[in-house]
């Protein structure tokens, strides 16, 4: 698949039949590329999400992983998944429709009807970030497939009766990925955690957040200035860096 017409200026694209993951195959040509480079596969046989888990990849949904040097600090690095959050919100709002109902769950899975319609996945190799994009375009995971307590996983296609290929979505993608990139580049993360706070699910609700150490309830109260879950208590406000989020 060559870049359309319409591809955003500055980023390259490589498109694959079938890879064992876009995230393995990103790292493995990372050195090659100048400079921002969409990875996409039309299958995957070896898919994973956040800490090792494996993330189920059925016939017509959506992978690509998006190369990209000189991606700043950690810390700035880490602030790239509430930028491809957005974007990807607006790729699934442009093919679903201004009605599908949609949302974001902190730090980086993208709602549709309360259930879990895509993933995100960041991972580093010195100055250079990649940014794994997963989503059910055809069919959901089984509910046996994700972990206990998770959130359903739904397909665009049932959900919202949108049906677009994987190889349209990635140009939508890449479309909705640029100006936010460029957003967050010149203005920095205050005007990204805006956009993202508006999308947010369960802002002001009980959550559960569970990290390898400890689970922890409050109410949702906001995102902070470095990306931390912030959390009010019994025991206080918390600003928790990393964990898992469950409804």
């Amino acid at each position: 698949m060559a870049p359309p017409s319409d591809w955003p200026s500055g980023y390259d694209l490589r498109s694959l039949s079938e890879v064992d993951s876009t995230m393995s195959e990103a790292t493995r040509v990372l050195k090659e590329l100048p400079g921002p480079c969409w990875i996409f596969a039309a299958h995957q046989t070896g898919a994973r999400g956040r800490r090792g888990r494996a993330w189920a990849m059925p016939a017509g949904n959506f992978s690509a992983s998006l190369v990209l040097p000189n991606a700043g600090s950690p810390a700035e690095m880490g602030l790239r998944s509430f930028v491809a959050s957005l974007a990807l919100f607006d790729a699934v709002r442009a093919v679903a429709g201004l009605n599908a109902n949609l949302s974001l769950k902190w730090p980086n899975d993208v709602l549709l009807n309360g259930g879990k319609l895509a993933g995100i996945l960041l991972e580093s190799a010195g100055n250079t970030l990649v940014i794994g994009v997963g989503v059910n375009l055809a069919k959901a995971p089984d509910v046996n497939e994700v972990e206990e307590g998770a959130l359903r996983p739904v397909a665009l296609k049932s959900e919202a009766g949108a049906d677009v290929s994987a190889e349209v979505f990635m140009t939508h993608l890449a479309a909705a990925y640029a100006p936010w990139e460029e957003r967050f580049r010149t203005y920095g993360f205050g005007v990204v955690r805006e956009a993202w706070l508006a999308k947010a699910a369960k802002l002001g609700d009980q959550i559960r957040a569970r990290t390898m150490r400890e689970e922890m309830h409050g109410t949702f109260e906001t995102v902070d200035e470095q990306g931390h879950l912030v959390l009010t208590s019994a025991k206080g406000r918390m600003s928790i860096p990393a964990a898992d989020v469950f409804f």
